[in-house]
């Protein structure tokens, strides 16, 4: 078990805000403090300390729970730890932006709330939710969740934070009496500030487990949409073809990615265009997504949604990746 860090510095996200009625509710009201409930799980172990886990930890701190935080070294532990200080501290200087001593007093009662640990099997020992929040790689996420079946209370639900994996896939590897509590638990980027959170039902999810996990994501304030376990889910099923699309225009030379931006923001009403999406999103993300789609499922193949392509297979092959590598459609190099 790692220690929390020591000292908290004095500097400091935006506070997470909103939840929404419950799903299928009847009503239009929207006011967080009359939608959000109260959380089934008192302890959660969050797998992964990047950004999505991190921040899937942050948030189930916020809301009174005690959290675990793990992964395989202490390095990306750090990292994990840097970047929640950091989002709590701009978090506390929005609510309180008259007293440092509020704002410290909140960083710290939120954060002493997260232990950090590159313990699997003590970190899940006692965890009533798992939320698995690592690199896209099933035969990873099966290994990690073969482990953890062996160890963790009967009463623990698995969930995967997977945006492209099919959940039953990931979770064949558990035994039978465990695949009644294990569901696709996918949350958006920042996750301190996206409202929306994906949960997937396998063919093997119970309604008890399905309730569950609805109440804890009203009880982080966030609005929980319900899917099958089909490929991409509900956001990425339609956003990732939308994006693939236009590169298939810029491809043939049908407009410019300037243009093809411009027009969507101004003409359809979107935030960020097609190629600002993808850069932000990460050009690798949607090569994985759409390769698996296209080596995977015959009809997304025969479709042409999921078709290769040669745009983006160079982008990303040079590692121009997006906003992360500082390039990828557009050029984010900072100006000295």
């Amino acid at each position: 078990m790692l220690s929390r860090l020591s000292a908290i510095p004095k500097t400091p996200v935006r506070q997470c805000v909103g939840a929404y009625t419950r799903l299928y509710s009847t009503t239009n009201d929207t006011n967080p403090s009359k939608t959000k409930e109260t959380s089934p799980f008192e302890k959660v172990t969050v797998f992964g300390a990047g950004l999505m886990g991190a921040g899937i930890a942050q948030v189930s701190a916020m809301s009174n729970h005690q959290v675990q935080l793990v992964d395989v070294s202490e390095d990306a532990i750090n990292k994990g730890q840097t970047y929640i200080l950091k989002s709590l501290k701009r978090i506390a200087k929005k609510k309180f932006p008259e007293s440092q001593p509020e704002q410290i007093s909140f960083t710290e009662n939120i954060y002493s709330k997260i232990d950090f640990s590159t313990n699997p099997e003590l970190a899940v020992s006692n965890a009533d939710l798992v939320v698995e929040a690592i690199i896209e790689n099933i035969d990873i996420k099966r290994k990690i969740f073969t482990q953890l079946d062996a160890v963790a209370p009967k009463h623990t639900i698995f969930t995967s934070n997977t945006s492209s994996l099919p959940i039953a896939d990931i979770f064949s590897v558990v035994s039978e009496t465990r695949k009644a509590t294990t569901a696709g638990l996918h949350f958006f980027n920042p996750v301190s500030q996206m409202k929306l959170v994906e949960i997937v039902k396998s063919n093997t999810t119970n309604t008890d487990t399905f309730d569950k996990l609805t109440s804890f994501c009203l009880a982080l304030g966030k609005a929980p949409v319900t899917c099958k376990d089909t490929p991409g889910f509900i956001v990425n099923r339609l956003l990732v073809p939308y994006m693939m699309e236009a590169i298939r225009m810029l491809e043939r030379g049908d407009a410019s990615a300037k243009d093809i931006d411009t027009a969507m923001k101004l003409g359809a009403g979107y935030p960020m265009g097609p190629f600002e999406l993808l850069d932000y999103v990460g050009l690798d993300t949607v090569k994985f997504i759409t390769n698996g789609w296209y080596e995977s499922y015959p009809e997304l193949r025969a479709s042409g949604i999921a078709s290769p392509s040669k745009m983006l297979d160079d982008l990303v092959s040079s590692g121009k990746l997006g906003v992360k590598s500082g390039e990828g459609f557009y050029s984010y190099a900072k100006k000295a």
